[in-house]
């Protein structure tokens, strides 16, 4: 008998918690914007600036799997503006790297999301 847990929190007020949350997590240099995916309830939208001369942007969807578990997608690495080869060594680091920021971060808010 395994029960799904879904998530039982509004998508805003769990963009709210992860805008809160998400900095402490990543570069203290790094912007991080998160918004509310508005077509999907169990979605949240992260947008990441880096900071100094390399001027990348990442976009990602995550989404909630059940109320812990999290899959994190890459939709978009930009540099100052302008859409850049995402298969790139540097690139796929700080991509891995902020894979792992964005978990870290779910599971930091896990008494938020598993309640």
């Amino acid at each position: 008998m395994s029960k799904k847990d879904s998530l039982q929190v509004d998508n805003q007020r769990l963009a709210e918690a992860w805008a809160r949350t998400l900095p402490t997590v990543l570069n203290a240099s790094d912007r991080a914007e998160v918004k509310a995916d508005e077509a999907e309830a169990n979605v949240i939208r992260i947008h990441i600036a880096t900071a100094g001369r390399s001027n990348y942007s990442f976009d990602f969807k995550c989404t909630y799997v059940d109320s812990r578990e999290v899959q994190v997608e890459l939709i978009d690495v930009e540099r100052e503006g302008t859409a850049v080869d995402e298969r790139t060594d540097v690139i796929q680091t700080l991509v891995d790297d902020y894979v792992r920021h964005i978990h870290e971060c779910a599971q930091q808010l896990h008494a938020f999301t598993h309640s």
